[in-house]
């Protein structure tokens, strides 16, 4: 197996790092002692999907109308006294 130093492993890192993947896995050493094996992957490692804020299957449009009143609703629970765990209901 390759032993490669440090300073020839950050000078040509892109070149081994290939080299590795398609097979040839390396040794870095600092002063002649051995620090790290890199070696293949077994199976590739697929790009994180990137998510969407906002967008879910089955969420449809809301009209201005619609919006409108949900925005009135949430601003009244929003306002509303808090009720307190001690009241006594009506």
């Amino acid at each position: 197996m390759r032993i490669v130093n440090i300073h020839e492993a950050k000078t040509h890192l892109s070149r081994l790092v290939r080299e590795a993947a398609d097979g040839a896995p390396f040794v870095i050493a600092r002063s002649g002692a051995p620090l790290v094996k890199v070696v293949p992957l077994n199976e590739p490692v697929a790009p994180p999907t990137p998510s969407r804020t906002g967008f879910y299957p089955g969420i449809r449009s809301v009209s201005a109308a619609e919006h409108a009143e949900l925005d009135d609703e949430i601003a009244g629970l929003l306002l509303a006294e808090p009720i307190s765990p001690d009241a006594d209901p009506d």
